[in-house]
């Protein structure tokens, strides 16, 4: 029966484990010179070791041939915990054993003597699953065991364990095995089974496995039975369902040069291949945080992660500011935090990537952030200079009193032209009806429309943009000063040059000249034996 890489070649002995070399080092100390406690706790992530010293522990303290606090693993004893057929060794699951009668139950049959071996030893694994009711009736035998009785208690939540629990027990921490050891242990494995692999993909499969070792034999296991032939990084990537550093790098390019049609069409084809979206994503995470690290700490080679190469690294530095690179990282951290929750994730990587692509389609303070970042590393690059500042005529000042009430001349029948000869342009009227409209409110919006039997008319006089009303009530309606403002705000805008607005009625430049009830009034005051007219 074929049996998994990572059990097959699990250490038996203290000088096997991998990374963690301090932690072996003291037990062995504690075995040879027979200062042992009676409770320990294992802590650390997944992979690292400690279900696998929690049994080499068990054997070497009722190994009958310990060999410098090595078990020997040939002596009955060894081969009894090893088969796992000791009844006086057991490992518990705490996460389907967590109750307070499971407890209460291990707690009365570990008074008894051990049958078998010289210690009874109970390994409970996630400890940290038990219920509070459960630790409370662990504490006592935990705190004042018999001789014969060891406790060996492990975890990745440590945090969950109660502060009872822990001052009655030696704690060892172990930490993530390295990319490089758990590299150096995939070729020795890989040796021993005849599986021909690359050492870039033997280094690919150290870096994926994030510190667990019992990864990445679970990855080498799986590629190389998948595979026919040399393992190769190519091979790895089709297997285990990945873009790649190579796609990776080609999207943060293209969101780099802001070509979102680029990067969707990336996405599409990986999608279209069946690569995993969160396998992507880590990978663009890791590859900005590799970026971002080189751009605020040049030179820290140590802390990367080395999904990309170096030629790589240096394509894409100069394309990202700091600012870009954190705001990039924090927004796929986002996207891979809500894949749990979400309905499509193809959307999300899509949302997220189009963000990436154009940072103004946020106002966030990361997204405002990154833009500006951009400006300053550009500045200070000199790969721009500053705009010469663009000088502007001043507003014409307002003629005196005497002026204003002299006739203004007619606008002749061509197209409205300024006192240089220079005609509108012919797209003025309609971008300015665009641009005014929505910003007036009540009946004055109505009258500005585009149409040829159009209620106003535009007249240029120099800064003077006049607005030629067809009625006096037209006139009316359109004159107040708001609606002055925001034509001389959109006038400025159209001609590049600071406008005044002036309403006025078509055909004369006295408002009151054409008025219906103006005439009627003159006409009372000329014929006084006809008519009386009182005005108001």
């Amino acid at each position: 029966m074929y049996q998994a890489l990572y059990r097959k070649y699990r250490p038996q002995t203290f000088d096997d484990v991998v990374g963690q070399q301090s932690i072996t080092q003291v037990l062995k100390s504690q075995l040879v010179t027979g200062k042992l406690s009676h409770a320990y706790l294992f802590t650390g992530s997944r992979g690292t070791g400690k279900t696998t010293c929690s049994k080499i522990l068990a054997k070497a303290v009722n190994c009958l041939n310990p060999i410098d606090g090595n078990p020997c693993n040939c002596c009955a004893a060894c081969r009894s915990i090893d088969s796992g057929s000791c009844m006086d060794v057991l490992e518990i699951d705490a996460a389907s054993n967590n109750g307070v009668d499971n407890v209460r139950s291990l707690r009365d049959d570990a008074i008894y003597t051990p049958t078998e071996v010289k210690k009874r030893v109970y390994i409970i694994d996630e400890v940290h699953m038990l219920s509070m009711s459960a630790f409370n009736a662990l504490l006592k035998i935990i705190e004042e065991p018999p001789p014969h009785l060891m406790f060996i208690l492990a975890t990745t939540e440590l945090h969950k364990v109660p502060a009872t629990i822990l001052s009655r027990c030696q704690r060892f921490s172990f930490r993530r095995i390295t990319p490089e050891d758990v590299t150096a242990r995939i070729n020795y494995v890989a040796y021993e089974e005849g599986i021909e692999i690359e050492p870039d993909a033997a280094k690919l499969l150290g870096r994926l496995a994030d510190g667990a070792l019992r990864d990445g034999l679970s990855l080498l296991d799986q590629c190389a039975s998948a595979v026919n032939g040399p393992l190769t990084v190519e091979a790895v990537y089709g297997c285990l369902g990945i873009a790649g550093a190579k796609k990776a790098s080609e999207l943060l390019q293209a969101a780099a040069k802001k070509d979102t049609k680029a990067c969707l069409s990336l996405l599409a084809d990986q999608y279209a291949e069946g690569k995993d979206l969160s396998a992507l994503v880590d990978e663009l995470i890791s590859l900005c945080r590799d970026l971002l690290i080189q751009k605020t700490a040049p030179g820290g080679t140590g802390l990367l992660t080395g999904i990309c190469s170096d030629e790589e690294m240096r394509r894409l530095l100069p394309l990202f500011s700091a600012g870009e690179l954190l705001r990039d990282v924090r927004l796929l951290q986002e996207t891979a935090a809500g894949f749990q929750k979400s309905a499509n994730r193809r959307i999300d990587v899509e949302l997220c990537l189009m963000q990436m692509c154009d940072p103004g389609m946020n106002l966030d303070p990361a997204s405002l952030n990154a833009r500006l970042n951009r400006i300053e590393e550009a500045w200070a690059a000199g790969s721009f200079a500053a705009a010469a500042p663009q000088v502007r005529a001043p507003l014409p000042e307002e003629p005196p009193e005497e002026a204003k009430s002299e006739p203004l001349p007619e606008p002749s029948e061509a197209p409205a032209q300024t006192q240089s000869g220079e005609e509108l342009p012919g797209s003025f009227w309609s971008d300015l009806v665009v641009r005014v409209k929505p910003e007036l409110s009540g009946s004055a919006g109505g009258f500005f429309t585009t149409g040829p039997n159009g209620m106003l008319e535009p007249r240029l006089r120099g800064d003077l943009l006049e607005i030629v009303a067809s009625t006096v009530f037209v006139k009316n309606a359109v004159d107040d000063e708001k609606t002055k403002q925001v034509l001389s705000q959109k006038a400025s805008v159209l001609l590049q040059r600071p406008i005044r607005v002036r309403i006025c009625l078509k055909g004369s430049n006295d408002p009151r000249k054409d008025d219906p009830m103006e005439q009627l009034l003159k006409m009372g005051r000329a014929h006084p034996d006809i008519v009386h007219i009182q005005e108001s």
